[in-house]
Formats: structure tokens, C-alpha cells, sequence
């Protein structure tokens, strides 16, 4: 499906084809002008959706020039898939590419100025997208969670070890057809969710999409055997192209020094330590400009940049 053809319309919505056969729902940010266009391909953190949080960097881009492509990863959000709320690092990185594809494809788009942009969770995506896929002319990872085995151990052992047996609790139901047992996505200290952390509540209140879209706020326990074992941090020293990663001062949920780690050994790399915690980079809290202002510049040097080695 092509972006429809409404020059008045800020946003548009598209429903993308996939091989399984379910649709993936993208948000389409088209600047003015004919183009083609520097376009960032856009998704969430884990259980979240991209109503929740992405419009305004969304925004953003398209008033810099850049059309922007915030899209729900399949099983989650407006995007089709069941059973719902089934996280699998596969499948989202199957997602990303799915789009990445349709995009390169847009005549409104220009192919060589392709940014991949993850935030959270899809840091974790962003890192491998950015090691392996050759459309793209540069990656940003916002609060990025690098290493899933690091994450794994930041929880209290007691929390830990209940999550643990909930996730294969779940997995061995889902062989025998069970619907999911599912995790909150947020949470205060000793909850039992996917981020019970002090500042859970407000992360949650930031993440709630303000347009009134239903919002589950919820993972299946399954999901956290397709990701604790993942450790994209280990192949930085493959990246291939610029990457800058926005790393929160005192991140409570995504591992600091796994995304330092990785800011130190990708060539080329760039780092912004953000103020605040994991949520301050999203409109409304402490470091939302201040991380705005850093990637719209990293955007405009390297979209340029790619623009001019490709002619």
C-alpha cells in the first residue's frame, strides 16, 4: 500500500502487508513539498504502542523535513496478530524490516536516506538493524536496552525467579493452545510487572496514549524467554553505519553501562547522556528537548551526509 495522496493531512495511517499475512498499522508524517524525503522508520518499547509517546518526536521530524513512520509491531497496538500482546525479537525485527522495505519503496521517500529509530525495548532491534541492514543511512537508540541478560539480572532476585516461572508457566499453556498469562508493564518497586521501578507510575502516565487509543499496558509472560537471552551489546563492533545512542543518566530499567559499552566500540558512534531517568525522554519529562534537539541534528547531518555520497 502506497501513502495516500491527502497533501493537507499531517498524518495518514497504513495498513502494510506481511508475509504471515497479518498487517502491520504504520502512522505516515509526510513534510511539505513533492520530495522524495529523508524518512525515519519508527517503534516502541516493549508493550508499549506507538500512541503512546511517538507522535511528538513524530512531529518533530516531519517539521524538519523528515517524513516519519511510527508503526505497532505485530500482536500489539492497531497492527494485526494473535494472540495479542506476544512479544518475539524475530518477529519485531521481521517487523522493522517490513517497513524499512516499504518505505525504500514510497516515490515520496528517498531510499538512500533511510534512519532506523528505536526507543527502550527496540533499542535491542535498532543495534542488530544497524549491524546488518544496508538500506539504511543511520540508526538512533533512545534509552536503549542493550543487553536483555543485564536487564534480566537488574530485577530482585524475588521478583526475578516469579517472572521466571510465569514465563514458563506460559510457554508450556501456549502448547496446548492457552490464551497468554499476562505481566502489568509498569508498576512501583516489589509490583510484579515488567518495570517496577520508582519511577513506574510516571513512566506509565507518559506512555498512556493522550488520544484516547485503548492501551493494554501489558506483555505476555512468555515473551520474556524470546529476549532475556539476547545480548546485541556483543556486536557493536559490527555497526555499520552512524548510530546515536541517548543514554539516560540513571536508567532503572535499561542497562546503562551495556549502551555505554556499545557507544564505546561502534565505529563511528555518538553518545548524549540524557538527564533523568528511563522516561525523561519523552515529552513531559526532564531531558525531552535537550534529547529532541540532539537527534534532529544527527538526523540533518546524516541524512545529508548519505544524500551526498550517494549522488
Amino acid at each position: 500500500m502506497t501513502i495516500p495522496d491527502n497533501s493537507s493531512a499531517k498524518r495518514a495511517t497504513v495498513r502494510i502487508p506481511t508475509a504471515s499475512g497479518d498487517t502491520i498499522e504504520a502512522w505516515v508524517y509526510l513534510p511539505e513539498g513533492s520530495g522524495p524525503h529523508p524518512a525515519v522508520v519508527m517503534a516502541h518499547g516493549i508493550g508499549g504502542i506507538k500512541a503512546g509517546g511517538l507522535a511528538p518526536f513524530a512531529e518533530r521530524f516531519r517539521e524538519e523535513g523528515f517524513a516519519a513512520i511510527a508503526f505497532d509491531y505485530r500482536n500489539f497496538g492497531g497492527s494485526g496478530g494473535q494472540p495479542r500482546e506476544v512479544l518475539s525479537v524475530p518477529r519485531q525485527r521481521a517487523d522493522y524490516s517490513t517497513v524499512i522495505g516499504w518505505a525504500v519503496e514510497q516515490p515520496s521517500i528517498d531510499p538512500r536516506q533511510i534512519i532506523a529509530w528505536g526507543t527502550s525495548f527496540a533499542g535491542m532491534h535498532i543495534i542488530e538493524l544497524a549491524v546488518s541492514d544496508t538500506r539504511l543511512a543511520a540508526a538512533v537508540a533512545q534509552a536503549p536496552l542493550t543487553d536483555g541478560l543485564a536487564a534480566a539480572m537488574m530485577s530482585p532476585l524475588k521478583n526475578g525467579s516469579r517472572l521466571f516461572g510465569l514465563a514458563l508457566l506460559d510457554r508450556l499453556g501456549s502448547l496446548f493452545g492457552r490464551q497468554p498469562v499476562y505481566i502489568p508493564g509498569h508498576g512501583k518497586p516489589g509490583d510484579l510487572s515488567m518495570g517496577s521501578t520508582p519511577d513506574g507510575p510516571f513512566g506509565e502516565k507518559l506512555m498512556t496514549p493522550k488520544d484516547g487509543t485503548r492501551w493494554y499496558d501489558r506483555v505476555a509472560a512468555r515473551s520474556l524467554l524470546s529476549f532475556s537471552w539476547r545480548r546485541p551489546v556483543r556486536r557493536a563492533a559490527s555497526v555499520r553505519v552512524p548510530l546515536l545512542l541517548v543514554v539516560p543518566e540513571a536508567d532503572a530499567i535499561a542497562p546503562v553501562p551495556a549502551a555505554l559499552e556499545v557507544a564505546r566500540k561502534a565505529p563511528g558512534a555518538e553518545l548524549f547522556r540524557s538527564a533523568g531517568g528511563h522516561y525523561d525522554v519523552y515529552e513531559g519529562g526532564a531531558s525531552f528537548a535537550n534529547v529532541l534537539r540532539t537527534e534532529v541534528d544527527f538526523l540533518h547531518r546524516h541524512a545529508k551526509t548519505a544524500a551526498q555520497k550517494a549522488s
